[in-house]
């Protein structure tokens, strides 16, 4: 199976039409589009009956303390951990495309709504509605897609890594709010192939030139 974009090339970077956060001369960072990529498949498995996308950024810091902070870098040699960006599942198997912004095309203070989403799919939750729990004008459960917003101050350009998978399964019976961790145990067993591509994203002004063909490995 082959996953290809219109929006961007394997391992180059993600234009910030596609980002949560864009890079802001005077407050670091502002709000960007937040456009949901276009993907597009082939070559797909024999007995898929329905197809899983997630996006994760598995170069996130395990710890805040430097996080966002004044004359403070976020060292490269930090050890990173999973935020999830986009969590969707139950996506039809005769289903070969989806449309640039057909499920983001800006950003929902306290996130969008969930988890019934377009082409009778569903999304969980990202990673954004734990990042955001303690923020009294952005706290909720941010279901579907909101793209990069790495730190400004991190060493690394963050990795953003949009995995297909297809599924022997109609639905993954998911419910409620659930999560990226939550999806890929339910797919446990029932993967018939996958395929992924990468982009990369960093809103370090220092690193910025470097984010094409960059990664943080």
């Amino acid at each position: 199976m082959e996953l290809s974009s219109l929006s961007f090339s394997d391992h180059e970077s993600i234009p910030e039409r596609y980002a949560f956060g864009k890079i802001d001369a005077q407050s670091h960072v502002a709000l960007a589009d937040n456009f949901n990529p276009q993907f597009s498949w082939d070559d797909v498995p024999a007995g898929t009956q329905s197809f899983a996308l997630i996006c994760h950024d598995p170069d996130v810091p395990s710890s805040p303390d430097d996080v966002n902070q004044e004359g403070r870098e976020v060292p490269a040699d930090l050890p990173r951990v999973d935020f999830f960006h986009w969590v969707l599942v139950d996506l039809a198997a005769d289903l070969r495309e989806i449309e640039e912004g057909s499920f983001s095309n800006g950003i929902t203070p306290r996130g969008k709504g969930g988890p019934l989403a377009p082409m009778d799919s569903r999304q969980g939750i990202n990673s954004y509605s734990s990042w955001f729990a303690n923020d009294h004008d952005m706290s909720g459960d941010y279901f579907g897609y909101d793209g990069p917003c790495p730190p400004w101050n991190d060493a690394l350009v963050h990795r953003y890594v949009f995995t297909l998978y297809a599924l022997d399964v109609h639905s993954l019976n998911l419910q409620g709010s659930f999560t990226g961790e939550d999806a890929l145990r339910a797919m446990q067993g029932h993967v018939l192939g996958k395929a992924s591509l990468t982009g990369t994203y960093t809103l370090n002004p220092t690193l910025a030139p470097k984010q094409i063909g960059a990664t943080s490995a």
